[in-house]
């Protein structure tokens, strides 16, 4: 598939990929070889980022470059269905933990593996590896882990890592108690209550499991993020998660959330763009006028692709 027949987004994720890729083979030293490059991809519910990294993975792959890629979703390394149950029992008045989505309900030792594992997977007699498969049909949609993901066989020269909170990263409570002040930024007042859904101490809660997640951060060589319009980068949260419920109902019969469940299921995801999306560019904050305690990884090698409101490319740009 030739790159003129892809969205012109994947088209720059794809050149930024290519030209990281090789800044990355170039700082190996001749003697090894390569290990992947690591590529972390996040964007908001419904930005359309795994349909975007499917699209990179295939130009990635076709003839012309003829590289091989694996993609991992932060989604398949979800807790299986008896934790979770186990979590949101623990924490009955807290509604970021019932239910998947949240940092806090991923299960940190198992991506640490995949990770580390593919790390190495160019090594001589490295061996396969075994990405996990989570079936969000399962329980009624409360979903489950299964035991049939892809497995991977080296060489590999690229890993995608995506999801809605990857570079998210944490921070102290006393940058969660300033912005709890402050009204949530591009969303209309009366859209969504921060203060009647959610508490502080529920934030501080997702924040706490929020320092696990850094050592998979750790692993990322270079970053691409998918953003919205800047005017109204969390109100178009809403529609494009409506429109793509619509869009899958509209072909299974019309099964699926209502648009009531729809906003209700975007609710639970905003405190975690509040307070934790400024990480991918910032890292982790010591609040207040304290200095920035960790800076990403790949800063100085990221992207952002800002999308419109029909998910059209207004333009790229490094960070």
């Amino acid at each position: 598939m030739s790159g003129d027949t892809h969205p012109p987004a994947v088209q720059h994720m794809a050149q930024h990929v290519l030209d990281q890729l090789q800044a990355h083979r170039s700082r190996c030293p001749p003697s090894l070889r390569p290990t992947p490059l690591f590529v972390g991809v996040q964007g908001p519910q419904g930005s359309g980022k795994t349909f975007l990294t499917s699209r990179l993975r295939a130009y990635l792959s076709s003839p012309s470059h003829a590289l091989a890629v694996t993609v991992l979703s932060i989604d398949d390394l979800y807790l299986p269905h008896s934790e979770l149950r186990n979590l949101a029992e623990s924490h009955p008045h807290n509604i970021l933990f019932q239910g998947r989505g949240q940092p806090g309900t991923h299960d940190v030792p198992l991506g640490t593996s995949v990770l580390e594992n593919l790390k190495k997977i160019n090594e001589v007699d490295a061996g396969t590896v075994d990405i996990p498969f989570f079936d969000k049909s399962l329980f009624n949609g409360q979903g489950d882990r299964v035991s049939h993901g892809e497995t991977v066989e080296g060489p590999v020269d690229v890993v995608v890592l995506e999801g809605w909170c990857v570079g998210f990263f944490p921070t102290s409570k006393e940058f969660v108690e300033e912005r709890w002040k402050e009204p949530v930024p591009t969303l209309e007042p009366d859209a969504f209550d921060m203060k009647t859904f959610v508490s502080v101490d529920h934030v501080l809660a997702v924040n706490e499991r929020l320092k696990r997640y850094v050592e998979w951060w750790n692993a990322l060589d270079a970053f691409i993020q998918i953003k919205g319009p800047s005017s109204a980068q969390l109100s178009i949260i809403y529609k494009w998660r409506l429109q793509q419920e619509h869009n899958m109902k509209s072909k299974n019969g019309g099964k699926g959330m209502t648009d009531d469940q729809v906003k209700t299921f975007v609710d639970r995801y905003i405190p975690g763009y509040v307070f934790f999306g400024d990480g991918v560019t910032k890292g982790s904050s010591g609040g207040g006028r304290t200095e920035t305690t960790q800076l990403p990884s790949w800063i100085g090698k990221g992207l952002t692709v800002t999308i419109g409101d029909d998910r059209e490319l207004l333009h790229a740009s490094n960070f």
